[in-house]
This record gives C-alpha cells, structure tokens and sequence, in this order.
C-alpha cells in the first residue's frame, strides 16, 4: 500500500457528497460495508474495477482519482502554508500529503480560502494607496485566471474537437500557405459576413483588434506585423464559428466565476487560432523532423517565437504525442504572466518563482538562447531553454514590452530537442526551487526568504552566504 495511490478519503468524500452510509455503498459496489471501511481508511488498494463502478454509478470524472491531482494540490498547499501566517506551526510536508489524501475536498476549499484572503489583501492595499491618492479604487483578483489555468492542466492542454475543426479549416480554406491572409479574410466574408480591415494606428492606447457584432466588421491596428493578423483572422473564425463548442467544452468544468468562462473562451480561441496555423499531423511531423527548432518551425510556419512555444505545448495527440513541455513568460520584474506545466515542473501560484531559473537570465542577453540542466530537490531534472522576445504597440515613440519566454522538458526527453547539442547534461547542472519558501536548500546565495522547513533563527554575530543561512558552529547567519 506505500506505493499505491492513496484514494480512500476521495471514496469518503464522494459517499457523503451522496448521502449514502457505508453500508449502502457497498451494497452498491457489490462489497461488504467492512471492506469498503478499509478502503476509506487506505488499508485496501481502490481497484481498477471498483474505480470503474464508482465512476458509472456517480457518472464521476475519472480524473478527480488522479495520482497526479493529489500531488498537484498538495504542493500548492504547501506553497499555502510557506505563507509567515503558518510559520508557528512547522507543518512537514508529509503531514500536508496525507491532509489531501484524506480530505481533498477540504484541501481545496483551503485553496479558495487562501486566494481569496490575498484577493482581499491585495483589494485593501489597493484601496489604501487609492485613497492616499485620489480617492478612486479598483480592486483586482488573480482567481479567475487560476481557475482557467487548471481548466487547461484538467485537459493536459489538449482539445481534440478543436484540432479537428482547425485541421478542417486548413484543408478547405488554407492549402496555399502563402495565401493566408487572403482565404482566411475570404472565409470570414464568405462564411460568417464578417469584413476586415486595417486602419491606421490611433495612438498607443488604441485596441491592435475589435470586432463589431452589429456591423460584422473586425478591425485590426497597422501595427500588427503580418503573423499577428493570421493569428487574429483566425481567432475571429474560432468566435465566430465555434463558439457554441467553446461554450460546451467550458460549460462542464469547475469554473466558478463569469469571469472565469469568458476567459476560458478566450483561451479555447487563441488554442485554435494556433491550431489552425499550425496544423497537428503537419507540426508535429515537422517538429519532430528537426528537433524541436523553435526559430526553425517559425520561419516554416509563418508563425512568432512565443506562437510556437505555445503550440509545443499542445501536441497531446494519441499515437502522435510530442515532448511534454512546460512554458512560462516573464517580464523583467520575474512576474509570470503565461505558464504551463506539461513536463511536471512545480510553477509558484502566490510567490516569486526561483530566480535561479535560466527564464531570468535571459535578460542579459537579449534575442539569445539560453540553455540550463537544473535539478529540483525533490532530483527531478530538466533541461530548459530560455530567450527574449519583444513587442511593439506604434512606431518611433510607440511603448515596448520585453518578455522571456522559458520552455523545458524532463531530462529523459532532452535528447530530442536540439539545443541540447554540446552540452553535457551531466555538467553544470544548477540546483533550482519552486520559490525560497519551499525550498530547502539553505546554501542558496540567492535566497530572499527563510524556508518553512527551517525556522528562522538570527545571530547577530555571524552571517553565512545568505541571511538565512546556517554557519558552521553557528545557528543563522545575520549581517
């Protein structure tokens, strides 16, 4: 029983969530009232046929059962719980562990108390320097893009009805690569009565795109270079031509909020927009062909840098998978503004992500690939490649963003990719972390804050390589 997953208290939760006693359950599952009390308890595997039973008697989604889940919200409980609220408590991580195990649903509800206790503290500070201000506040909460950025791990980031409908799409409307500008532009005029144009840019602040529903004219800003207005034809396609898969596809998830749903459609069409311009079997023939080249698939497909790292995000296809990646973006503060963990990497949710990650140096070269062996200390390796892309919004005086994007695999995957050539993936491996909170390595010359496993303890008279740092014949370092 070490080894298998431990599923009892989802059974529990699931059987009062029904209303039903032991004894009832197991009538149902055709066990005895004894043994389905062993399996509550993790004293009995949940197996494969009882799982199944389960899941047509409930017509419940196997996936809440996942290992993966389990291990998911344990780690964003802990990073919870790096919070200095909880510091007095010095909870280890296998008491955490075995909290999910037997009370996933309590765990999450922790989750949604937590979110909401920074919305409220971001809302009262807002407010506070607000009022010191002008008086005016708005208040601002990250909850609605967590809960679309779960809705989009659920799916692994794989939508198969839309890739169909992308591939469709390709075949009747874009066989000429070279001409897809002109037949996505005919098909919107042709199939919806949609009509584009390209105005003149009105200032800075002005819209890059906006669609009118009335007049049924999509408008998009000079300022877009020409892979930008591809992408933006087909997003319009996928609103206006499948929004109701849009709808069904978000309708059965845990979405809590209307804010949640639109974005969640927003995320659907820019997923499709990507799949119609990179189409799977064609992508992924070509990715795999040349090593994973992101510049290289690019200049194939027309397509941006940061447009193809999305997309080498996506290949879940059975029979036809590509390298399970993960991918963030950051600007120069190291605030993640775009993140997926395909590969099984551990992102922050309420703290600064590690700053030894190659994502941040990218910076100082910019336009450059970066390329990192890095081992989290848990001794799961990754071999990530890093670079800077930059965006513009007018001309001469029009404001600049510059972004870096990160993209990685486990080191098992690495020899796929070809960025791994000339490097020894046995050298120069750096340890890195989810964030200092939950990170025990206490030797970190960049550590910023003491980790919850290690109680911080200052001694005014000595200073090891960071503040927290132990030092020998020492209990902390100071200075």
């Amino acid at each position: 029983m070490s080894d298998a997953p431990r599923l009892g208290g989802r059974v529990r939760a699931l059987r009062r969530r029904e209303g039903l006693t032991q004894r009832q359950l197991a009538e149902r599952l055709a066990i005895s009232a004894s043994y389905l009390n062993l399996i509550e308890h993790d004293r009995r595997p949940l197996s494969a046929t009882l799982l199944i039973r389960l899941a047509q008697l409930f017509n419940l989604d196997l996936q809440a059962f996942a290992a993966e889940d389990d291990a998911r919200v344990t780690a964003d409980v802990m990073e919870v719980l790096g919070d200095p609220l909880f510091d007095e408590l010095e909870l280890t991580q296998g008491e955490v562990k075995d909290f999910v195990s037997q009370s996933p649903t309590v765990a999450k509800a922790l989750l949604a108390l937590y979110a909401g206790y920074r919305e409220s503290r971001l809302s009262a500070d807002d407010l506070a320097e607000r009022v010191a201000d002008d008086g005016s506040h708005t208040g601002s909460s990250m909850l609605p893009q967590e809960e679309v950025h779960d809705f989009i791990g659920r799916n692994g980031n794989y939508f198969p009805e839309l890739e169909e409908a992308a591939e469709r799409l390709w075949d009747e409307v874009l066989d000429d690569p070279m001409a897809r500008y002109a037949g996505l532009q005919r098909h919107l005029a042709d199939t919806y009565g949609v009509t584009v144009k390209v105005v003149p840019t009105a200032g800075p602040s002005a819209p890059v795109r906006s669609f009118d529903p009335e007049r049924r004219v999509l408008t998009l800003s000079e300022v877009l270079p020409p892979r930008s207005r591809h992408f933006q034809l087909a997003y319009q396609v996928g609103l206006v031509g499948h929004g109701a898969l849009f709808d069904r596809l978000v309708g059965g998830q845990r979405l809590s909020h209307p804010e949640s749903r639109a974005l969640a459609r927003v995320s659907l069409a820019n997923y499709f927009a990507g799949a119609v311009l990179m189409p799977y079997g064609s992508f992924h023939r070509a990715a795999e062909a040349c090593r994973y080249d992101v510049e290289l698939l690019g200049h194939r497909f027309r397509v941006s840098f940061e447009q193809v790292c999305h997309r080498l995000c996506t290949l879940g296809r059975p029979g036809s998978e590509g390298v399970p990646f993960h991918m963030l973006r950051v600007d120069i503060a190291g605030n993640i503004s775009k993140r997926y963990s395909g590969s099984g990497i551990r992102f922050a949710r309420f703290a600064g992500a590690c700053p030894r990650w190659n994502v941040h140096a990218a910076f100082l070269t910019p336009g450059l690939i970066r390329r990192q062996v890095s081992v989290m200390p848990d001794g799961t390796s990754f071999f990530c490649v890093a670079r800077t892309i930059q965006k513009s919004s007018g001309g001469y005086h029009g404001p600049k963003s510059i972004h870096a994007i990160g993209l990685g695999c486990e080191l098992s995957h690495a020899r796929r990719l070809i960025y791994v050539d000339g490097v020894d993936l046995d050298e120069g491996v750096v340890p890195v972390g989810t964030t200092c909170r939950l990170c025990p390595r206490m030797d970190c010359n960049q550590r910023a804050l003491p980790a919850i496993q290690h109680p911080l303890k200052v001694d005014a008279s000595t200073r090891g390589i960071n503040f927290y740092a132990p030092v020998s014949g020492s209990t902390a370092g100071n200075g």
